[in-house]
């Protein structure tokens, strides 16, 4: 039988921040014994997250780790600006427009974009149809007052 395609989620961001919104998104990820992979193209914003993924609850931390330390292959979840997936993560994120590559072997890709940023909002468009010329399946989730509407 063969694999399934990678399902591509891009979540449009407009009532929180990102650092709000992807720690719940990794939560529900290890919940289902997947590993992820947090794609940006900048160095700057993974340094950040990675103190924001320990200290974001007062009650609990996501494990994970920085591509460039030891151990990188094992984290749950791993920080990187590579194209690679050293750890053989399920799901990649995409933040800052990184660039999806090949999704081959992932079993879902999530991009997320801040919907009050002119500039994030074109580069998802150029994503979404990128993307969907190549015929995995897409679906967009719009932010609403409370959670995640599918809109397509």
């Amino acid at each position: 039988m063969a694999e399934a395609p990678c399902e591509v989620w891009f979540y449009h961001m407009e009532r929180s921040s990102l650092e709000q919104v992807l720690p719940d998104l990794l939560e529900r990820t290890l919940a289902r014994n997947w590993k992820a992979l947090v794609r940006s193209r900048l160095s700057d914003r993974l340094e950040h997250l990675d103190t924001h993924l320990w200290t974001y609850r007062d009650d609990s931390f996501l494990a994970h780790g920085l591509v460039d330390e030891p151990h990188a292959a094992h984290q749950p979840v791993l920080l990187t600006l590579a194209m690679d997936n050293p750890n053989g993560a399920d799901v990649v994120f995409l933040l800052d427009g990184a660039e999806a590559g090949p999704l081959d072997g992932f079993t879902r890709c999530v991009v997320l974009f801040d919907g009050r940023d002119e500039a994030a909002l074109a580069t998802a468009r150029a994503q979404w149809r990128a993307i969907k010329a190549t015929g995995l399946p897409v679906s967009y989730w719009k932010q609403m007052a409370r959670g995640w509407e599918k809109q397509a």
